[in-house]
């Protein structure tokens, strides 16, 4: 038998909507929803897949079924990122956000130029812990913000995918959500948008029936 797909009576389907969310991944970051478990599943792990594939580009997984707090996000970061020492906490030296920054790689490996981050069932922290959420979003956009448009290190273009249920699609169309707006911090103008000068996080949402066949 031919392993040809065009020798079968029902070909394999093109898989080619991955270049195209890609694609979507070059000025913005994505949250992307379904109300069913299994697409969302599968679209993550394709997506993350793809994006491995490419030249100089790392992609970090975090599995948000087990993220219900700060302690358990820390511990998924850790095992991506290496980094010597990662603080439970999200801002100052070795926390979230100086993990979020390092650019280490393994030793013969050149540095990434690109990395990206796929948070599968974001939601889950989200109804845990919705304060905490907004925070930990405010600092994965405000370093890719900043990695892009405010570092004099070498440019790495670094981007996120969140991936989650309708309370996911529901909180990405609040104003005041991190999705559409830096995080206040009680000192005039956001941290984020001073230090980046962005005016607000580049994030589109869609429905990954939109993106995926």
């Amino acid at each position: 038998m031919s392993l040809l797909a065009g020798q079968f009576d029902a070909p394999f389907p093109a898989v080619d909507w991955q270049p195209e969310a890609m694609a979507l991944l070059d000025e913005r970051h994505l949250v992307v929803w379904s109300h069913a478990q299994s697409r969302r599943t599968h679209f993550a792990a394709s997506l993350a897949q793809f994006l491995g594939s490419q030249r100089e580009t790392d992609v970090v997984t975090l599995y948000g079924r087990f993220i219900k707090d700060l302690e358990s996000f820390c511990h998924q970061l850790e095992r991506s990122i290496p980094v010597d020492r990662l603080e439970r906490r999200i801002d100052g030296t070795d926390g979230v956000t100086d993990a979020l920054r390092s650019r280490e790689s393994v030793r013969g490996r050149s540095v990434a130029r690109c990395r990206y981050l796929v948070w599968n069932d974001a939601d889950v922290l989200l109804r845990a812990d919705e304060a905490l959420f907004g925070r930990l979003v405010d600092a994965m956009l405000g370093v890719s913000a900043e990695a892009e448009f405010a570092s004099e290190d070498l440019l790495l273009i670094q981007r996120c995918v969140f991936v989650g249920g309708a309370a996911l699609a529901d909180y990405a169309e609040r104003s005041d959500g991190q999705f559409k707006t830096w995080l206040p911090d009680g000192l005039g103008e956001p941290f984020w948008a001073l230090v980046t000068g962005v005016d607000e996080p580049h994030v589109q949402m869609s429905h990954i029936d939109g993106l995926m066949p």
